[in-house]
C-alpha cells in the first residue's frame, strides 16, 4: 500500500524531541535552567497530532533557546486518555492532547461539542471553539487546573464494521460498537440501535482483531494511522460527530514557566493547531483512496435519516450541559 506523503520537515523525531549536548556546547541556553515537559497522546507515531507536536515542540525549544524542552510521547505511553486527564488535574501529568470525549471524567460539559451533528461543517466548529464556546469550555477546565493552550482538531467521526455496509440507522441495529468512555457517545449509538461498547482507545485494535467487538468510529486520519483497515471490512462516512482536540497543560507544569516562556508556548500552540487542522483536511480524500485500495468498501449514508434519530439527545443532555452551553453551540452550527 502506497504509504502518505508528508513535507521532509513534518519528520521530527517520532516518539519525543530531546535537546542534543551539542547545544550547550555551542553555548545555548547554559545560562539558565532547563524546563522538561512531557506531552501525551494516545494516537500512532505517524498520526497528525504527532507530527504537529514534534513540531511544536522542535519551536519553543528554539524560541526559548534551550530552555524549554517539549518530549512527545504517542500511543498511550503517558496512559490513556482518562489517566491523562485525571492526572492533568492532578499535576501529576504535565501536559496532553485529547479529543474531548475523554474529558468527560473531569465534567460532563466538556463534550457539548460532540452533540451528533451539531456542525454542519467543520468551519463552524472552528469559529465557535475559536471563539465564545472555547473560552466557556476553557474555563471548564480551568477549575479542575488544567490550562488551554489551543484548539486543535480530531475531524468528523465515521463508523467501521466487520458485519455489513451501513446505509441507514437500521444497518447499525446489534452491531458491537467500540465507543470512547464517554456517556453521550454511548447514548446516542444507543439510540441509533448499535450495541454501544466502552473501551479505551489502546485496546480497539485488539478487540476488532479478536471479535470481541464489530466495530468502532473515529476519523479518518485515526482509522488509518491505527490500521484498523486491516480488521475492518466496512466504511460508513456518517459524520456523525466532528471533534476538536485539546491540547492542555497542568496548573503546577505552567507555573513552572517564566511569563515569556508561557507566551511562546502558547503561540506555538497556535501556530500549529493551524497546521494540524490543515493536515487533518488535506488527508480526508487521500485516505479514502488509500482505504479503498486497502480492500475497505465505503458507503456514503443520507445524514437526514441519522440526524432524525438522534434527536431525542439534544433534549436529554442539554439539561446536563446547561441551557447556556447548548444553546452556544446552537449559535455558531447556524452561522
Amino acid at each position: 500500500m502506497t504509504m502518505i506523503k508528508k513535507p521532509l520537515h513534518y519528520f521530527v523525531n517520532r516518539t519525543a524531541v530531546f535537546l542534543t549536548a551539542s547545544m550547550f556546547i555551542a553555548g545555548i541556553g547554559t545560562a539558565h535552567a532547563q524546563t522538561t515537559l512531557k506531552v501525551g497522546h494516545v494516537f500512532a507515531a505517524d498520526h497528525p497530532w504527532q507530527i504537529a507536536l514534534n513540531g511544536m515542540a522542535q519551536d519553543v525549544s528554539e524560541a526559548t533557546n534551550g530552555e524549554v524542552v517539549i518530549e512527545v510521547y504517542p500511543a498511550a505511553q503517558l496512559g490513556g486518555d482518562r489517566e491523562m486527564a485525571e492526572g492533568l488535574g492532578l499535576g501529576t501529568i504535565e501536559m496532553g492532547l485529547f479529543g474531548t470525549g475523554a474529558l468527560q471524567v473531569l465534567d460532563k460539559r466538556l463534550i457539548v461539542e460532540e452533540l451528533p451533528y451539531a456542525w454542519p461543517t467543520r468551519e463552524h466548529a472552528y469559529r465557535a471553539l475559536d471563539g465564545k464556546l472555547g473560552e466557556a469550555l476553557a474555563d471548564v477546565l480551568k477549575e479542575k487546573n488544567i490550562n488551554t493552550l489551543s484548539w486543535w482538531e480530531s475531524g468528523y467521526r465515521h463508523i467501521t464494521n466487520s458485519v455489513r455496509p451501513i446505509e441507514t440507522p437500521e444497518d447499525l441495529q446489534g452491531i458491537k460498537l467500540r465507543v470512547p468512555e464517554a456517556e453521550l457517545r454511548v447514548d446516542t449509538f444507543r439510540q441509533l440501535g448499535a450495541l454501544p461498547t466502552p473501551m479505551a482507545f489502546s485496546e480497539v485494535f485488539t478487540a476488532l482483531q479478536q471479535g470481541a467487538v464489530d466495530g468502532q468510529e473515529n476519523p479518518l486520519a485515526t482509522i488509518y494511522a491505527s490500521k484498523f483497515y486491516e480488521v475492518q471490512d466496512h466504511l460508513a462516512l456518517s459524520g456523525h460527530i466532528w471533534g476538536s482536540a485539546v491540547l492542555t497543560i497542568s496548573d503546577r507544569a505552567w507555573n513552572r514557566l517564566s511569563e515569556e516562556q508561557q507566551r511562546l508556548l502558547q503561540e506555538a500552540a497556535e501556530k500549529w493547531k493551524i497546521e494540524e487542522r490543515r493536515m487533518i483536511v488535506e488527508s480526508d480524500e487521500q485516505l479514502l483512496a488509500e482505504l479503498e485500495a486497502a480492500g475497505v468498501q465505503i458507503t456514503r449514508p443520507d445524514a437526514a435519516a441519522f440526524q432524525e434519530a438522534v434527536a431525542p439527545i439534544w433534549d436529554q443532555y442539554e439539561a446536563e450541559f446547561g441551557r447556556e452551553l447548548v444553546d452556544l453551540v446552537r449559535e455558531y452550527s447556524q452561522q
